[in-house]
């Protein structure tokens, strides 16, 4: 079955609430959309939003290399041959994971949809349900106390909150949270790389009887060695995020002492579930575990994180809240969420469906 016509844009997304991280405040996203339709009338539907500080590629540099000749020339090619297309496309466009993403997630959901089967189960489903965290930008504790009670009385069992400006303020979040659920609401901590090694060690050692499941990328990009000097109890809970790129990142941090116990494995980072695999073997062969995050994206492309998680046994932890922020988006549908648990909709390719 051939490729008929592919066609790409830019969607400008505001989001419900701004939120604050570390180092800026977000109020508004863009989306890099890409549709592959089929000759028999099927369409293949991907989407980038690459974060230009972690990756440096923006959308509109995404955009510019989606509507290029190179792109254009895989009209009349054989989607059977997805693989071998998204092989040219990573000679085409290296270091470039916001278009590699896209093009891939299309292809995958086009052949997916041409065989019939769902793409979580073109890898081999290892993973039925799990919980997703739903993230709180950096506030004061009171609000953002009032925004975990909306949460949890939505059904979201498992918060992470964003941290890094202020080390006591931080300890005093996660105790509050703890003091208000107990163990009905679990924690992550997200310092996207707000901390120095003493103010870690400082937050772990007093947060430590608290119900934090893991810390995200609490030291900057490039001082992974310093974390050598805790203990391998405390590096099973760190998470790289930042300093995990793509397969050759995750095979530097592979090594032993393996500075972080769990991966974040995001599809804008690595390029797509292709470079997601990829990852998934290599920290399975060193015992570390995945944890899926994603930026503000649309939830085609959260829809193709769930089915890339779902095929890897080391899969443990999801952050795929990345959609439920967005003012509108361009499909529904990909995935079900039920009480805190994201399940893949089980239709072929990504399942989704136009609005």
């Amino acid at each position: 079955m051939k490729i008929k016509s592919i066609k790409t844009w830019l969607q400008p997304l505001p989001l419900t609430k701004p939120y604050t991280i570390a180092y800026k405040t977000i109020s508004d996203t863009e989306i890099v959309f890409l549709e592959i339709l089929l000759d028999n009338g099927i369409t293949g539907t991907g989407a980038a939003n690459p974060f230009s500080a972690v990756v440096g590629e923006t959308p509109s540099i995404t955009l510019a290399n989606l509507q290029t000749d190179f792109v254009q020339q895989l009209v009349g090619r054989d989607i059977r041959h997805f693989n071998q297309l998204i092989d040219e496309a990573l000679q085409q466009f290296p270091q470039l994971p916001g278009t590699i993403a896209a093009i891939d997630i299309a292809l995958h959901d086009a052949f997916c949809q041409l065989i019939g089967i769902a793409v979580v189960d073109l890898y081999g489903r290892k993973k039925q349900a799990l919980l997703t965290s739903i993230t709180i930008g950096i506030k004061d504790t009171a609000a953002m106390l009032e925004e975990a009670k909306e949460n949890f009385t939505a059904g979201f069992k498992v918060i992470k909150i964003k941290t890094g400006l202020n080390v006591e303020e931080d300890i005093e979040r996660v105790t509050k949270l703890t003091e208000q659920f107990g163990n009905k609401m679990l924690i992550r901590v997200d310092a996207n790389q707000g901390y120095d090694l003493d103010q870690l060690k400082h937050f772990i050692q007093q947060t430590k009887q608290l119900s934090i499941e893991l810390i995200e990328q609490p030291l900057p990009v490039g001082k992974e060695k310093e974390l050598a000097t805790l203990s391998e109890a405390e590096r099973c809970i760190l998470t790289a995020d930042e300093s995990l790129i793509d397969a050759g990142s995750a095979l530097q941090l592979s090594h032993h002492p393996v500075p972080y116990g769990i991966f974040n494995i995001k599809l804008m980072k690595c390029g797509g579930i292709r470079g997601a695999k990829e990852i998934g073997i290599i920290a399975a062969n060193a015992g570390i575990d995945l944890f899926w995050g994603c930026n503000d994206e649309s939830m085609v492309s959260i829809a193709a994180a769930l089915h890339a998680a779902y095929s890897c046994h080391n899969t443990k932890y999801l952050d795929l809240d990345g959609s439920f922020d967005l003012s509108s988006d361009l499909v529904t549908g990909g995935f079900i969420l039920k009480d805190g648990y994201l399940y893949c909709n089980d239709t072929p390719g990504l399942g989704l469906y136009k609005i």
